[in-house]
Protein backbone atom coordinates (compact mmCIF):
# COMPACT_ATOMS: atom_id res chain seq x y z
CA UNK A 1 0.00 0.00 0.00
CA UNK A 2 2.68 2.20 0.92
CA UNK A 3 4.48 1.56 -2.44
CA UNK A 4 1.01 2.84 -4.66
CA UNK A 5 1.35 5.94 -2.40
CA UNK A 6 4.79 6.78 -3.54
CA UNK A 7 3.48 6.45 -7.55
CA UNK A 8 2.77 10.35 -7.84
CA UNK A 9 6.10 11.35 -6.76
CA UNK A 10 7.67 8.99 -9.13
CA UNK A 11 6.11 10.20 -11.76
CA UNK A 12 6.58 13.76 -10.73
CA UNK A 13 10.42 12.65 -10.86
CA UNK A 14 9.94 11.49 -14.24
CA UNK A 15 9.07 15.06 -14.60
CA UNK A 16 12.57 16.49 -13.21
CA UNK A 17 14.31 14.23 -15.15
CA UNK A 18 13.13 14.79 -18.66
CA UNK A 19 13.50 18.32 -17.77
CA UNK A 20 16.89 17.86 -16.36
CA UNK A 21 17.96 15.91 -19.47
CA UNK A 22 16.31 18.39 -22.12
CA UNK A 23 18.93 21.14 -20.76
CA UNK A 24 21.44 18.97 -21.88
CA UNK A 25 20.44 18.86 -24.90
CA UNK A 26 19.69 21.82 -25.51
CA UNK A 27 23.58 22.66 -24.48
CA UNK A 28 24.39 20.82 -26.99
CA UNK A 29 22.38 21.96 -29.68
CA UNK A 30 19.51 19.54 -30.15
CA UNK A 31 16.77 21.74 -29.34
CA UNK A 32 14.24 19.44 -31.24
CA UNK A 33 15.21 16.78 -28.77
CA UNK A 34 14.86 19.31 -26.08
CA UNK A 35 11.31 20.25 -26.98
CA UNK A 36 10.12 16.36 -26.70
CA UNK A 37 11.80 16.01 -23.66
CA UNK A 38 9.79 19.38 -22.45
CA UNK A 39 6.20 17.55 -24.23
CA UNK A 40 7.36 14.22 -21.88
CA UNK A 41 7.78 16.26 -19.14
CA UNK A 42 4.39 18.10 -19.62
CA UNK A 43 2.14 14.77 -20.17
CA UNK A 44 4.44 13.27 -16.49
CA UNK A 45 3.01 16.94 -14.89
CA UNK A 46 -0.39 15.68 -15.95
CA UNK A 47 -0.28 12.09 -14.73
CA UNK A 48 0.83 12.67 -11.83
CA UNK A 49 -1.94 14.96 -10.34
CA UNK A 50 -4.12 12.86 -11.90
CA UNK A 51 -2.50 10.24 -10.22
CA UNK A 52 -3.09 11.79 -6.90
CA UNK A 53 -6.15 12.63 -7.25
CA UNK A 54 -6.96 8.63 -7.98
CA UNK A 55 -5.48 7.04 -5.21
CA UNK A 56 -5.93 9.70 -2.85
CA UNK A 57 -2.18 10.29 -1.80
CA UNK A 58 -1.94 13.80 -1.67
CA UNK A 59 1.42 15.00 0.34
CA UNK A 60 3.27 18.06 1.29
CA UNK A 61 6.49 16.27 -0.03
CA UNK A 62 4.90 15.83 -3.25
CA UNK A 63 3.20 19.57 -3.68
CA UNK A 64 6.72 21.12 -3.07
CA UNK A 65 8.66 17.82 -5.45
CA UNK A 66 5.94 19.11 -7.98
CA UNK A 67 7.27 22.85 -8.14
CA UNK A 68 10.89 21.85 -8.17
CA UNK A 69 10.30 19.72 -11.22
CA UNK A 70 7.99 22.19 -13.09
CA UNK A 71 10.45 24.96 -12.69
CA UNK A 72 12.70 23.12 -13.99
CA UNK A 73 10.83 21.47 -16.62
CA UNK A 74 9.05 24.53 -17.39
CA UNK A 75 11.11 27.31 -16.57
CA UNK A 76 14.68 26.59 -16.29
CA UNK A 77 13.99 24.62 -19.54
CA UNK A 78 12.75 26.75 -21.78
CA UNK A 79 15.01 29.95 -20.80
CA UNK A 80 17.89 27.83 -21.91
CA UNK A 81 16.13 26.92 -25.08
CA UNK A 82 15.57 30.91 -26.00
CA UNK A 83 18.92 31.83 -24.52
CA UNK A 84 20.65 29.07 -27.07
CA UNK A 85 18.56 30.43 -30.06
CA UNK A 86 19.64 33.53 -29.55
CA UNK A 87 23.46 32.29 -29.47
CA UNK A 88 22.61 30.23 -32.47
CA UNK A 89 21.14 33.10 -34.09
CA UNK A 90 24.28 35.08 -34.07
CA UNK A 91 23.12 37.20 -31.15
CA UNK A 92 26.36 38.16 -28.56
CA UNK A 93 26.62 39.81 -25.36
CA UNK A 94 24.24 40.80 -22.62
CA UNK A 95 20.70 40.50 -24.54
CA UNK A 96 21.57 36.73 -24.81
CA UNK A 97 20.81 36.01 -21.20
CA UNK A 98 17.33 38.35 -21.14
CA UNK A 99 15.53 34.83 -21.70
CA UNK A 100 16.71 33.59 -18.52
CA UNK A 101 14.13 35.60 -16.87
CA UNK A 102 11.60 33.58 -17.16
CA UNK A 103 13.23 30.88 -15.06
CA UNK A 104 13.35 33.67 -12.53
CA UNK A 105 9.65 34.66 -12.78
CA UNK A 106 8.53 30.96 -13.07
CA UNK A 107 10.05 30.54 -9.34
CA UNK A 108 8.28 33.21 -8.16
CA UNK A 109 5.15 31.96 -9.74
CA UNK A 110 4.92 28.36 -8.50
CA UNK A 111 6.18 29.71 -5.11
CA UNK A 112 3.07 32.01 -5.19
CA UNK A 113 1.19 29.35 -6.41
CA UNK A 114 1.71 27.27 -3.24
CA UNK A 115 0.42 29.70 -0.94
CA UNK A 116 -2.21 31.12 -2.62
CA UNK A 117 -5.33 30.03 -1.84
CA UNK A 118 -7.45 32.03 -4.42
CA UNK A 119 -6.29 29.48 -6.85
CA UNK A 120 -7.61 26.32 -6.02
CA UNK A 121 -10.27 25.79 -9.07
CA UNK A 122 -7.95 28.74 -11.72
CA UNK A 123 -4.99 30.34 -11.98
CA UNK A 124 -3.73 34.16 -11.17
CA UNK A 125 -1.35 34.73 -13.59
CA UNK A 126 -0.22 32.38 -16.31
CA UNK A 127 0.59 28.97 -15.56
CA UNK A 128 4.43 28.17 -16.20
CA UNK A 129 3.67 24.99 -18.29
CA UNK A 130 1.56 27.15 -20.83
CA UNK A 131 4.60 29.38 -20.96
CA UNK A 132 7.09 26.67 -21.53
CA UNK A 133 4.67 25.22 -24.39
CA UNK A 134 4.61 28.13 -25.86
CA UNK A 135 8.27 28.92 -26.30
CA UNK A 136 9.05 25.25 -27.07
CA UNK A 137 6.61 25.10 -29.57
CA UNK A 138 7.98 28.75 -31.18
CA UNK A 139 11.25 27.40 -31.68
CA UNK A 140 10.03 23.92 -33.19
CA UNK A 141 7.68 25.48 -35.61
CA UNK A 142 10.33 27.70 -36.73
CA UNK A 143 12.49 24.96 -37.53
CA UNK A 144 9.70 22.41 -39.14
CA UNK A 145 6.81 24.40 -40.12
CA UNK A 146 5.83 26.31 -42.76
CA UNK A 147 9.32 28.12 -44.50
CA UNK A 148 7.73 31.09 -44.85
CA UNK A 149 7.07 31.45 -41.07
CA UNK A 150 10.22 30.48 -40.42
CA UNK A 151 12.27 33.52 -40.48
CA UNK A 152 9.47 35.18 -37.94
CA UNK A 153 9.91 32.69 -35.62
CA UNK A 154 13.08 32.87 -35.24
CA UNK A 155 13.64 36.36 -35.15
CA UNK A 156 15.71 37.71 -32.28
CA UNK A 157 13.40 40.37 -31.31
CA UNK A 158 10.81 38.34 -31.22
CA UNK A 159 12.22 35.89 -28.63
CA UNK A 160 13.35 39.05 -27.04
CA UNK A 161 10.33 40.43 -26.41
CA UNK A 162 8.17 37.08 -25.73
CA UNK A 163 10.50 36.47 -22.71
CA UNK A 164 9.51 39.96 -21.23
CA UNK A 165 5.56 39.34 -21.88
CA UNK A 166 5.64 35.97 -20.73
CA UNK A 167 7.59 36.80 -17.49
CA UNK A 168 5.52 39.59 -16.79
CA UNK A 169 2.15 37.09 -17.39
CA UNK A 170 3.69 34.30 -15.51
CA UNK A 171 3.78 36.78 -12.02
CA UNK A 172 0.49 38.82 -12.90
CA UNK A 173 -2.71 38.91 -10.88
CA UNK A 174 -5.37 38.27 -14.63
CA UNK A 175 -7.28 35.36 -13.94
CA UNK A 176 -6.42 32.37 -16.59
CA UNK A 177 -9.13 29.39 -16.28
CA UNK A 178 -7.37 25.72 -15.56
CA UNK A 179 -8.16 23.06 -18.63
CA UNK A 180 -9.16 20.88 -15.61
CA UNK A 181 -13.39 20.04 -15.57
CA UNK A 182 -14.62 20.37 -12.73
CA UNK A 183 -18.79 19.66 -11.80
CA UNK A 184 -20.21 22.41 -10.98
CA UNK A 185 -18.01 24.93 -12.53
CA UNK A 186 -18.91 28.07 -14.20
CA UNK A 187 -15.90 27.84 -16.23
CA UNK A 188 -16.70 24.19 -17.74
CA UNK A 189 -18.49 26.00 -20.51
CA UNK A 190 -15.42 28.58 -21.56
CA UNK A 191 -12.98 24.89 -21.08
CA UNK A 192 -15.16 23.01 -23.57
CA UNK A 193 -15.40 25.93 -25.91
CA UNK A 194 -11.57 26.52 -25.58
CA UNK A 195 -11.48 22.51 -26.27
CA UNK A 196 -13.74 22.67 -29.38
CA UNK A 197 -11.21 25.61 -30.69
CA UNK A 198 -8.60 23.11 -30.07
CA UNK A 199 -9.89 20.39 -32.03
CA UNK A 200 -10.95 23.02 -34.89
CA UNK A 201 -6.89 24.01 -35.10
CA UNK A 202 -5.88 20.38 -35.22
CA UNK A 203 -8.37 19.81 -37.69
CA UNK A 204 -7.11 22.28 -39.64
CA UNK A 205 -3.36 21.49 -39.48
CA UNK A 206 -4.32 18.18 -40.67
CA UNK A 207 -6.00 19.96 -43.85
CA UNK A 208 -3.29 22.01 -44.60
CA UNK A 209 -0.40 19.61 -44.04
CA UNK A 210 1.39 21.87 -41.64
CA UNK A 211 3.47 20.75 -38.91
CA UNK A 212 1.95 19.32 -35.93
CA UNK A 213 3.74 21.96 -33.60
CA UNK A 214 1.64 24.75 -34.49
CA UNK A 215 -1.26 22.84 -33.15
CA UNK A 216 0.49 23.37 -30.10
CA UNK A 217 1.98 26.84 -30.67
CA UNK A 218 -1.39 28.46 -31.71
CA UNK A 219 -3.30 26.43 -28.70
CA UNK A 220 -0.85 28.72 -26.16
CA UNK A 221 -1.49 31.63 -27.82
CA UNK A 222 -5.66 31.77 -27.72
CA UNK A 223 -4.96 30.62 -24.27
CA UNK A 224 -3.17 33.62 -23.58
CA UNK A 225 -5.15 36.43 -25.88
CA UNK A 226 -8.33 34.69 -25.00
CA UNK A 227 -7.84 35.08 -20.72
CA UNK A 228 -6.28 38.37 -21.78
CA UNK A 229 -9.13 39.17 -23.51
CA UNK A 230 -12.06 38.19 -20.60
CA UNK A 231 -9.82 40.03 -18.02
CA UNK A 232 -10.34 42.77 -19.86
CA UNK A 233 -13.75 42.67 -20.54
CA UNK A 234 -14.36 41.93 -17.10
CA UNK A 235 -12.09 45.38 -16.45
CA UNK A 236 -14.93 46.86 -18.30
CA UNK A 237 -18.02 45.96 -16.70
CA UNK A 238 -16.05 46.94 -13.03
CA UNK A 239 -15.66 50.74 -14.50
CA UNK A 240 -19.15 51.11 -15.76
Amino acid sequence: MNIIRHIPNTITSMNLFCGVLGVVFTFQGALDIAFYLMLAAAVCDFLDGFAARLLKAYSDMGKELDSLADLISFGVLPAMMFHRRLVEGGMTGVWTYLPLIICVFSALRLAKFNVDERQSENFLGLPTPACAMWCGSLLYAGDHGVMSMAGLLHDKYIILVASVVLSLLLISEIPMFSFKIKKGSPYNRIRKYFMGLVAAFAIATLILRINWSYIILITFTAYILLNLIMALFSLRIVHK
